[in-house]
């Protein structure tokens, strides 16, 4: 279960740092889901950093689960 805590924060994190670096440069624009989502394209910016942000804490919170 550790394993995929951490697999799903590194998958957020990814997607979070890949979408950041869409908005700012245009690259990995295949990679970004929130782009995908309507709703959400508004405030795009705001999203990926929270992403990256919710990625290294799951991650961090993962350490906390015994196997």
């Amino acid at each position: 279960m550790k394993k995929f805590v951490e697999s799903v924060g590194f998958v957020v994190f990814v997607q979070g740092v890949a979408g950041l670096l869409h908005e700012w440069t245009g690259w990995f624009r295949l990679w970004t889901v929130v782009r995908r989502v309507d709703f959400l394209s508004g405030n795009a910016t705001f999203v990926h950093i929270v992403l990256v942000v919710t990625g290294v804490a799951v991650m961090i919170a993962a350490d906390a689960i015994k196997e």
